[in-house]
């Protein structure tokens, strides 16, 4: 009697990403490291050249199916067109990485009320409203939503600091109330990362420690296996989990001096440029 062999495997299908500030650093490495695995992308950001050629090297590089969706989130109609694409029944989305943020440098009592409040809608309020659009079909077939906080929200950063805490907050809400039921979302706290950020805001890195660094890819590599084994919160790197455990053991004095130090502070997305605020792409 001839040997029965099992049939082969059905290839797995990943699904579908939407990465926010995806057209540069963090948001790019995201990219590239679910294009590697198979994932379909939406990538959206404001630069539409940076995006068509970001979509262009993964369709060579990695046979990938890619989306650009420009839109600058702090644009009611350009927000309304991400809810919508994240609200398609024909072309669902499985994975959301909420990436885009942005810093204000200055402290309360000089910075603009303007600057603080556009920082609130795009670390707060734009990740809010798109958890919301993605929630429901998420419920109906499973899958993940990233939220990229900081290692500032675990300690005394001021107002990006605050910020990154509501949203630090508001994933381990998510992911307590929501995974029983199939929805993993898991909260991303990362240290100073080396980027285009800094060129752009005219920031000099000579102050801080070189081990206090984070390398990008190092970043979205755990970022994303974080979210897909199910854990609530991560810290990627050495430096951000010492500095996390710092902030929990160490005197109230010496939090603070670390703060004003910036070494806690996201490289990404943490301090201003000429115009007082940065943003992820």
């Amino acid at each position: 009697m001839p040997k029965q062999t099992a049939p082969p495997l059905a290839p797995v299908d990943p699904g579908t990403a939407l990465i926010t500030g995806a057209s540069s650093g963090l948001g790019e490495a995201f990219a590239r490291h679910l294009a590697q695995q198979g994932y379909r992308l939406v990538l959206t950001g404001r630069s539409v050249d940076a995006l068509a050629e970001l979509a262009h090297t993964l369709e060579s590089d990695y046979d990938a199916t890619v989306e650009t969706l420009p839109a600058d989130l702090s644009d009611d109609e350009d927000l309304q067109r991400v809810v919508d694409r994240l609200c398609s029944p024909t072309h669902p989305v499985g994975f959301l990485i909420n990436n885009a943020g942005i810093g204000v440098a200055e402290e309360l009592h000089a910075s603009e009320l303007d600057d603080e409040l556009a920082m609130l809608r795009l670390n707060v309020e734009v990740p809010l409203r798109l958890c919301h659009a993605v929630l429901p079909g998420l419920l109906r077939r499973g899958g993940r939503i990233l939220n990229v906080s900081s290692v500032a929200a675990l300690m005394p950063r001021g107002t990006y600091g605050a910020s990154k805490s509501w949203l630090l907050a508001f994933s381990e809400w998510a992911h307590t109330r929501y995974r029983a039921e199939g929805v993993h979302v898991t909260a991303l706290c990362p240290g100073p990362m080396r980027t285009q950020f800094h060129d752009r805001a005219r920031i000099s890195l000579r102050r801080r420690p070189g081990w206090s660094f984070t390398a990008v890819d190092q970043v979205a590599l755990e970022g994303i296996a974080a979210c897909q084994e199910g854990r609530a919160v991560h810290i990627p790197g050495r430096a951000a989990r010492v500095l996390s455990r710092v902030s929990r053991l160490a005197p109230s004095g010496v939090v603070e001096r670390l703060a004003r130090t910036g070494i806690t502070a996201t490289g990404s997305v943490d301090a201003a440029s000429t115009k007082r605020t940065e943003r992820t792409s």
